[in-house]
């Protein structure tokens, strides 16, 4: 097991692959619909669409963190 001290880098990672994973098959099928090698086109923008969701996370979340905190009462 991960230790408890990397939580936030580990729901960063499993969050990016997810959402970039969802989002770059949903745009890929849109853009192109069910072509021959749509599987390849979408594996090269989902590794895209992860090194730009990932860090994007890791440096969006303290922000988002202190947004929701102010929307929510206590």
């Amino acid at each position: 097991m991960i230790n408890k001290q990397h939580q936030v880098k580990v729901f960063a990672f499993v969050m990016a692959l997810t959402m970039s994973c969802i989002m770059s098959f949903v745009i890929t099928l849109f853009n192109l619909g069910w072509i021959n090698g749509v599987l390849l086109i979408w594996l090269k923008a989902w590794a895209f669409a992860f090194c730009v969701a990932f860090p994007t996370i890791l440096l969006v979340t303290p922000f988002v963190r202190k947004i929701v905190g102010f929307l929510i009462k206590d």
